[in-house]
């Protein structure tokens, strides 16, 4: 499955960040508590470049409360503070105020020596579709300013919404970036709800869904589907989960098109628990090598550059 979407709105509104980064003094950065990485917009790190930001994972009912643990220690490790919060009832919003005036503090000391008068944050709230920005601004201001939902795609202008007399946010559209180089990563943002259906093969999405559940969370697969590995061949483990839910279609056959849908939305529902789809140990192991093969490429390179020197040498 090929993913690749980049609607007008968005590449509009990468443009906005870009051009109102000067207007705030950090940028808020959502992001799936599920999928801390693969629902990080690469394309941020280069529009915000050197700003202040806050990582928010959000939704972390939904995800693997140790993983989501873990990768608050590996963003802060590198340098990023990051918080964890449930944006849709309220928990954890606490921490976002608090961390952002931790981060912040050397800036309002600066500005206090001047002589100049304390003022709200203002902060610029970026991430992908559908990773809850909306309702997280309707929670810290508490009030329904800005438009939520279920569907990517819901917010399309920016506005600045006052959040009590602490912080000023200017939210934005979500933007996801043109082309997805690992397919992996559309995978898990379909999976997820980031990316619209009537763009994905729900039949390939719900095979990539069991294939991870193997993979990482076999009890829960077994415990659902009475099953502990997907089989070769598909349709078999497609009979068997549509037998066992009683997935028919006219004529009494299984309806293959149902069982996938029914299979995408235990995942989304978390009728199969919380689920994390990134993984520490795999991002420090996928670092570890790319490392090995940066510095492998390193040693190729100056031993080549030895060799030039040692024959133009030899020539002279």
């Amino acid at each position: 499955m090929t993913i690749q979407w980049f609607p007008g709105h968005m590449a509009k509104a990468r443009r906005q960040v870009s051009e109102n980064l000067k207007l705030v003094d950090i940028i808020f950065e959502l992001v799936d508590a599920r999928l801390p990485l693969s629902s990080r917009n690469p394309m941020i790190d280069e529009v915000i470049n050197q700003k202040p930001r806050l990582l928010i994972l959000n939704k972390q009912d939904m995800a693997d409360e140790t993983e989501t643990r873990r990768w608050i220690a590996y963003f802060e490790e590198r340098g990023h503070r990051a918080v964890a919060i449930n944006s849709f009832e309220g928990k954890g919003l606490q921490s976002v105020n608090k961390a952002a005036q931790e981060i912040l503090k050397e800036k309002w000391e600066r500005m206090k020596a001047k002589g100049m008068k304390p003022r709200a944050i203002r902060a610029m709230i970026v991430g992908i579709p559908n990773v809850g920005k909306s309702t997280l601004i309707n929670r810290l201001a508490k009030k329904n300013l800005a438009k939520t939902g279920n569907t990517p795609g819901v917010t399309k202008a920016q506005q600045w919404i006052k959040v009590g007399k602490e912080i000023e946010l200017l939210d934005t559209p979500g933007i996801l970036w043109p082309k997805f180089e690992d397919q992996e990563i559309g995978y898990k943002l379909a999976l997820t709800g980031a990316i619209k259906d009537t763009i994905t093969n729900m039949e390939d999405l719900a095979v990539y869904g069991l294939r991870f559940l193997a993979l990482h969370y076999p009890e829960r697969m077994e415990e659902r589907y009475k099953i502990d590995s997907v089989n070769e061949d598909l349709v078999v483990t497609f009979d068997h989960i549509g037998q066992l839910r009683r997935v028919f279609g006219q004529g009494g056959e299984i309806d293959y098109d149902q069982v996938a849908l029914l299979i995408v939305r235990d995942i989304r529902d978390q009728n199969l628990g919380k689920l994390t789809f990134d993984f520490v140990d795999e991002q420090v192991e996928k670092e570890r090598l790319e490392e090995l093969i940066a510095q492998e490429n390193e040693e190729r390179r100056q031993k080549n550059l030895l060799m030039k020197q040692q024959k133009q040498q030899d020539t002279n």
